[in-house]
């Protein structure tokens, strides 16, 4: 339970990041694999998709300045990240690479082009969005919503 004024924001904050579509399913069961030895998991986990997506990024936006595209290799720049994206629960992300790798199939210039800009903007809000949550958590301390819930052993005893 939510204790601290801290803990209520962190938690609205969480709540907030899956009703508007940031975080999907995936980002729990990242959070559940935090433990006593391992705190911040997650939090660790996304400062390496950030570090790694970068490339994906850097790489896609020079193959989009060279002409003839090459959308073969735009499209293997964002399927690598894609899976990076899902690795973390990040589900717009997640949805502008889908759409960005289907006008890649259909060899789409402008579709990839405004794409990419989406992209990039849901990269970047994420990431602020992530970067507040993942600061809160570290000032509000422990929370024990934020790990699975442990068996009690009086409540699977006798009824």
């Amino acid at each position: 339970m939510e204790n601290t004024p801290l803990q209520r924001q962190a938690a609205y904050m969480r709540k907030c990041l899956f009703e508007q579509g940031f975080l999907d399913e995936q980002f729990i069961q990242l959070e559940q694999l935090q433990d006593d030895e391992n705190p911040n998991f997650a939090e660790e986990v996304v400062t390496l998709f950030y570090k790694d997506s970068s490339k994906a990024l850097v790489n896609t936006e020079q193959e989009l300045e060279k002409r003839p595209l090459d959308f073969s290799m735009m499209d293997a720049y964002m399927h690598k990240f894609k899976g990076s994206t899902v690795s973390i629960g990040a589900l717009r992300l997640k949805n502008e690479i889908s759409l960005f790798r289907e006008y890649c199939k259909m060899s789409n210039e402008e579709g990839c082009i405004r794409t990419f800009e989406m992209v990039k903007k849901e990269h970047a809000a994420l990431r602020k969005k992530l970067e507040t949550y993942f600061q809160l958590l570290r000032q509000a301390g422990p929370v024990e919503t934020a790990t699975r819930p442990k068996s009690d052993p009086k409540s699977s005893g006798d009824k």
